[in-house]
């Protein structure tokens, strides 16, 4: 199967999120219309496009491939934008933003992310990285009236220009070496020159692990993170701790371990310097953080280590560890922003420790969710993120990297006090009497039941979807 079929899932996307565009154009001012449902039916019907493309391994126009690999991706962005549609009803009415702008930015942000998972070719990448980078700026300070917004925006903005600069330089180099930027021939010229490795080509391997390094927040590319994730609506910062990370990964692997596999002994002393950087700074930092969301942040950066960790074990475990993670990682990060989401209000986010004191006796059911969620971040069984962490790490010592693997273990070991700090501060100390229990909105708390289910489903029988990872994995190697 070729050409059309392999966009079908995007070009759903991209389509819905012109049709929101749209709809806020003939929106009357005040009126109340129901934009985002028509990115939920856009997401569903490509959820749906990429279960009907499955193991067909369509390629479209020479430049992207539609394998389960990318099929697998496009089905945990749909997850990850589903959820924070849901997610963003009420925060768009509290912190009156444009529906129309905030909902199709976000659809063509989708896009671009599933694009940059599915092409075949660096320019294609590059494109699909701005396509994705230039909604998430957007979004970033769509607060108009935060200055804190703006700031966070503007700084994520001009980092990210900088590292989407040096990526395009190590696709320059790339063309130097191999004459092209299909990446199936890019390996073939790597290949050749494996045994001894010249100057351009280790110069296109360096820059484009700095632009990859940039969006999946590792050391030392990680400065923008913290700002940037405070200073976002809190819906918008987990929609980029997620979308963001699994895009950018998936085009990571796509290029380091297939296209420059050949010269694997050079890049993965590099790799293994920076996830273990990326692991111990994240956790360490994280610790003395008493805003909720620059914790999470700094928790997004570990989490950025051990997938690392993965990549540098490159065996099929590791690989389809990966893909598992992101998926885990995604619903279980949502999920607690979306708490904080929820309990924010205009005038007060929500987003320290001591908003939390109390919690279980204010809101008892939210308490608990969001117990769960951290201790699937902290890794602690029966949850998703410990069967992550377990299946990474493992794939860790089967290949004998069992430093990284320590080091992994011992973060996450120091990560829980930082989670277990906001469950301390939820049942075990006394917070404001609320005058009247505000209610929550009905679309955001399905999403948290959908998050609430994921997170348990994929740490009590997560066998089934680690076979279709590793299924979607074996079709890019």
């Amino acid at each position: 199967m070729t050409d059309f079929a392999a966009i079908i899932p995007i070009v759903i996307v991209a389509l819905s999120a012109t049709a929101a565009l749209l709809a806020e154009a003939f929106r009357q001012p005040g009126e109340r219309m129901p934009i985002g449902g028509l990115g939920l039916i856009g997401l569903t019907g490509a959820a749906v496009a990429s279960v009907f493309l499955w193991d067909r391994d369509a390629t479209g126009f020479g430049a992207v491939r539609a394998d389960n690999f990318a099929l697998f991706l496009n089905l945990v962005l749909c997850a990850v934008g589903i959820l924070t549609i849901l997610l963003s009803v009420s925060a768009i009415e509290r912190e009156r933003l444009p529906p129309g702008e905030y909902y199709s930015l976000l659809l063509f942000s989708i896009s671009g992310m599933m694009l940059m998972g599915a092409a075949t070719d660096l320019l294609v990448i590059f494109l699909a990285l701005e396509v994705l980078s230039l909604g998430v700026y957007v979004l970033t300070g769509l607060r108009r009236t935060s200055a804190a917004g703006a700031e966070a925006a503007f700084k994520y903005f001009l980092l990210g220009a900088f590292s989407s600069a040096f990526f395009l330089y190590g696709i320059a180099f790339t063309f130097i070496v191999a004459g092209t930027t299909d990446l199936g021939q890019v390996g073939r010229a790597v290949a050749a020159e494996s045994m001894a490795p010249g100057i351009p080509v280790a110069l296109a391997a360096g820059l484009m692990l700095v632009g990859f390094g940039f969006k999946v927040s590792a050391v030392p590319f990680h400065m923008w993170t913290p700002d940037a994730y405070e200073g976002a609506p809190t819906v918008v910062t987990g929609f980029m701790s997620t979308g963001v990370k699994a895009a950018a990964f998936a085009a990571f692997l796509r290029v380091f371990l297939s296209a420059l596999e050949p010269m694997r002994e050079q890049w993965i002393p590099i790799v293994w310097g920076i996830a273990a950087l990326t692991m111990v700074l994240g956790t360490v930092v994280g610790v003395v953080q008493s805003n909720v969301k620059r914790m999470l942040a700094y928790s997004s950066i570990a989490h950025a280590g051990y997938l690392l960790v993965g990549m540098v074990a490159a065996n099929d475990a590791g690989k389809a560890a990966i893909l598992f993670y992101l998926l885990a990682y995604a619903v279980t990060n949502l999920g607690a922003f979306g708490v904080v989401a929820l309990l924010g209000t205009a005038d007060r986010p929500h987003d320290t420790l001591n908003d939390f004191a109390g919690l279980w006796n204010r809101r008892p059911a939210l308490a608990a969710v969001m117990t769960v969620f951290l201790l699937s971040l902290g890794g602690l069984p029966p949850t998703a993120g410990f069967i992550g962490k377990w299946y990474i790490f493992s794939a860790a010592v089967e290949q004998s990297y069992y430093w990284l693997a320590i080091i992994g273990v011992l973060t996450s070991v120091v990560s829980v006090f930082f989670y277990l700090r906001i469950v301390v501060m939820m049942y075990m100390t006394e917070g404001p009497e609320e005058a009247a229990a505000r209610p929550l909105s009905r679309p955001g708390i399905v999403a948290l039941a959908i998050a609430l289910a994921g997170v348990v489903y994929l740490g009590v029988l997560p066998a089934r979807v680690l076979d279709i990872a590793l299924d979607s994995i074996r079709t890019i190697f």
